[in-house]
């Protein structure tokens, strides 16, 4: 069988954060987890329609349509982080949106890989904050694979994805190690072997968050996000897939 695989979803998926490709496109876990894929089955099919800042409801309207056409058999998806991030957010509803995704991709046998958030209060005060919200997100990911056969893999406390070198400086986007760790904990969930250490945090110890630290952060990249929610703006508005179409990769 040749894995027909799409990636639905939203910054993480577009791998903002990450190394990009030489040609400035943005690289990411997903593309990093086809490539890997590629090398252990000879090669796959891959598109990647993700595109930052998309809300699960965008998600759905906007992507899904195309992922369906593609005939695929693997779909991953990320979504709600950016509702739930919102004020006023409602999980509950965030969490019924993400069902409407995946119900008609399992209806068609397609096997579904839902990537819940990381532990965001490791990272920041706002991540403290905000702690429940994405809590009740990722307590509805994985309810909704259990009751569709989807896939959620877990991801352990005190792993990588809470240590800040595994983050871009906004804290917000993984960097390129945790990009290729998420890409590591997706394989090996899908018997890609070669993978089993993917949680395990570099040596050494993060560096030290003092106030000097955390105000410039504030600063440079917390008070300019909390004005794009404030007016309503996206950092996707106007842009289209970087992969909107499937496309053969080969071992190597």
């Amino acid at each position: 069988m040749t894995y027909r695989y799409v990636a639905l979803g939203d910054s993480l998926s577009e791998g903002i954060g990450d190394t990009p490709w030489p040609d400035g496109r943005a690289r990411g876990w997903a593309d990093r987890l086809a490539q890997k894929m590629a090398n252990h089955h000879g090669e796959i099919l891959y598109a990647n329609l993700a595109v930052r800042g998309k809300r699960a409801e965008e998600v759905l309207t906007e992507q899904l349509e195309s992922a369906l056409a593609f005939l695929p058999n693997l779909v991953s998806v990320t979504a709600g982080v950016n509702d739930v991030l919102r004020p006023g957010a409602n999980p509950e509803a965030v969490v019924a949106t993400l069902g409407r995704i995946v119900r008609p991709l399992r209806a068609r046998q397609i096997e579904v890989l839902l990537i819940s958030a990381p532990d965001l209060a490791a990272l920041s005060i706002p991540g403290r904050l905000l702690a429940r919200r994405v809590s009740a997100l990722n307590t509805g990911i994985a309810a909704i694979a259990r009751r569709y056969g989807a896939q959620a893999p877990t991801l352990p406390a005190g792993s990588v994805f809470e240590d800040l070198r595994a983050w871009s400086p906004d804290r917000l986007h993984l960097n390129a190690l945790g990009h290729e760790r998420l890409a590591c904990c997706v394989a090996s969930n899908l018997a890609v072997p070669g993978y089993e250490d993917w949680a395990q945090r570099p040596p050494g110890l993060p560096p030290r968050r003092g106030i000097a630290t955390e105000t410039r952060w504030a600063i440079g990249y917390l008070a300019p996000w909390i004005g794009r929610r404030i007016r309503g703006v996206s950092s996707g508005d106007g842009r289209l897939a970087k992969m909107p179409t499937l496309n053969c990769l080969k071992a190597g």
